[in-house]
């Protein structure tokens, strides 16, 4: 009996998608080039969506790929990994994007509110995957990790009033005076 022992790899998340009840792409991801068209992914996004779509499951096997997948009201939630892939680290990883955009959209986790907010999404996978290596598993981390990056906004994108309590309680170490006209 011949065993064939797979490489450690750290590089452990091929792709994370998000597609909307009728399949089509609200939010791609891809980390290696097994798709490296723009119409070969949506292909397999759609082959996806149509074997999965209409199951309980929570695991499928898919052209040679680990896809493990969560629904919610309008939206599928997919993360793929090769083969053989531990399926509990792609559930992690699944479960932290869903439960962090939970919380960033107020337990409303829908298309609409979805589309609305689009750079927490995209600061919250790149704060949980960067380059198919697993960073983050703990929603709470990774909320507050997006909450201060979008903190870093330039001045000059602000509103007047987000500049005006940004002067009354300025980070520590940063000292600046206002002259307000009388």
């Amino acid at each position: 009996m011949f065993i064939s022992l797979q490489e450690p790899s750290l590089y452990t998340v091929k792709a994370i998608l998000i597609l909307d009840n009728d399949g089509d792409r609200l939010f791609a991801k891809y980390y290696d080039d097994t798709y490296p068209s723009v119409k070969e992914q949506k292909a397999f996004e759609k082959n996806i969506f149509n074997k999965t779509h209409r199951t309980d499951s929570e695991i499928a096997l898919l052209e040679g790929l680990t896809v493990v997948y969560k629904s919610s009201i309008d939206l599928y939630f997919y993360v793929i990994g090769s083969s053989y892939e531990n399926e509990l680290m792609l559930m992690a990883v699944l479960n932290c994007l869903f439960d962090s955009l939970s919380q960033m959209l107020r337990k409303n986790v829908e298309k609409r509110a979805l589309l609305e907010n689009m750079e927490g999404l995209f600061l919250a996978v790149d704060e949980i995957v960067d380059g198919g290596v697993i960073l983050e598993s703990d929603p709470q981390q990774v909320v507050h990790r997006v909450a201060l990056r979008g903190e870093d906004v330039p001045l000059t994108e602000q509103t007047v009033s987000q500049v005006y309590l940004f002067s009354l309680h300025p980070p520590s170490g940063l000292e600046f005076f206002w002259n307000f006209p009388n």
